[in-house]
């Protein structure tokens, strides 16, 4: 069997595997040299080392020559980006069945100004103000494997202008992608036209927004209609429902009250210390190591300061000390604590093969003025990343059915929720 040259991967993908996601992925495309076009780029992706670049993948796929016309085909040509992402959601719906959309916000450093979206921005993780771009992608997840299905990339300024001029399709979303300004409304925009896709019953979207208020979040995704799970900070004020505080009010009364706030507010931090003695211990598989970890865990019922909808705080502890190493907000308030834990750690399976696939295949490479050249490239590497998570999940399974095989813990496919919702029973606060 033919292989596509494989330099940075973990494995080597089949070329039969290529040509058939791309014959899916391209369909809708109404023109036979679109088609073809996209199928060598993505082999291109794939294939080609160092920087995924225009010019080291026309010398990939052998037709130097190829150059001028697959720069056309990103930065200038007609089709639609929007139904190829279509046809990658329908695909992976059906080969992964994801548990849930996973929101994950990327900072791209780019050196000079001149590519599209990069402007100066501070690096929580650098330290420093870099020139970068800002991109939120909405990842299909399960336990043991996650591929991007829409993208968006913040804007601002001259780039909201040239992006804007002549294409008001643009600024509707009705190309599907629009011009969002905030982090909320690109996470929020992306995950709803995903959904809408896929059909059926709406998916939690877990996601972590730091800069954005949580009080905003819920009232923006109850909008949606879509559930959803976000990580929030510790000192985050909530209103706790009044049949959660432990029996006695002295612990309650011992809380400080903050200028400007209710009496009845508390930090998460503050609430959920209070409720330590309700913690359970739930395991989770660690996305890096596939080890079984285990945390303890304790929810709460609360509302946020300006809204009215009921909500649940989590907590996760791994450590012997009191305050919670990490707290989310959803509205999925039905689900098990363990259930809802294990959705949160979805955003590690995300973040390593973002890492680990992602990045080999270019993602991050796009280097231009066009916005339409970005969502272009960033769609077909989004294709390319689909070809080696699928064939990598192929080939673990295909091992894992060989005589004397051990059977796998974890069952790739689980339905949205199930597993979820269908978790072991755990233990819940009377």
């Amino acid at each position: 069997m033919r292989l596509v040259r494989e330099e940075q991967m973990g494995h080597r993908v089949p070329e039969s595997a290529v040509g058939a996601l791309c014959a899916e992925l391209f369909a809708p495309l109404p023109r036979s040299d679109q088609r073809r076009k996209g199928e060598l780029y993505v082999r291109g992706l794939l294939s080609a080392g160092g920087r995924k670049s225009i010019r080291n993948i026309a010398a990939c796929v052998g037709d130097r020559a190829a150059e001028q016309s697959l720069h056309h085909f990103i930065s200038s040509s007609t089709w639609d980006w929007g139904l190829v992402r279509e046809a990658l959601a329908l695909r992976l719906e059906r080969s992964l069945r994801p548990r849930a959309w996973v929101a994950q916000s990327v900072v791209i450093p780019k050196a000079g100004q001149h590519t599209v979206g990069v402007e100066r921005r501070f690096v929580p993780s650098l330290g420093q103000v870099v020139n970068s771009q800002q991109v939120f992608g909405i990842w299909a997840a399960n336990d043991e494997l996650s591929a991007p299905v829409n993208w968006r990339l913040m804007l601002s300024g001259q780039d909201v202008r040239e992006a804007a001029d002549g294409h008001e399709e643009l600024v509707s979303g009705r190309a599907g992608a629009g011009l969002p300004v905030t982090p909320l409304e690109c996470v929020a925009g992306a995950a709803l036209e995903a959904q809408s896709w896929v059909g059926g019953r709406p998916r939690p979207v877990v996601m972590d927004l730091p800069d954005s208020e949580p009080a905003a979040v819920a009232r923006r995704f109850e909008a949606a209609r879509l559930p959803f799970l976000a990580s929030v900070h510790g000192s985050t004020r909530v209103l706790p429902a009044a049949s959660a505080l432990p029996g006695s009010g002295r612990a309650a009364a011992a809380v400080p009250v903050l200028p400007g706030h209710d009496s009845r507010e508390l930090s998460a931090d503050q609430l959920l210390r209070m409720l330590r003695t309700l913690r359970r211990p739930v395991t989770w598989t660690d996305p890096g190591t596939m080890a079984v970890r285990t945390s303890l865990v304790a929810a709460v019922p609360v509302r946020l300061p300006g809204t009215r909808r009921p909500l649940l705080l989590l907590g996760e502890w791994t450590g012997p000390g009191v305050r919670p190493q990490q707290c989310w907000i959803t509205d999925l308030s039905t689900v098990p604590w363990g259930g809802l834990l294990r959705l949160a750690k979805l955003t590690q399976r995300v973040g390593r093969d973002f890492a680990g696939i992602s990045t080999q295949v270019g993602m991050v490479d796009f280097e231009g003025r066009s916005f339409e050249g970005w969502h272009r490239h960033t769609t077909l590497a989004s294709g390319a990343h689909a070809v080696q998570a699928l064939s990598g999940v192929q080939r673990r399974t295909a091992a894992r059915t060989l005589p004397g095989a051990r059977t796998a813990s974890a069952r790739v496919g689980a339905p949205a929720l199930a597993g979820v919702c269908a978790a072991q029973p755990e233990a819940r606060p009377a």
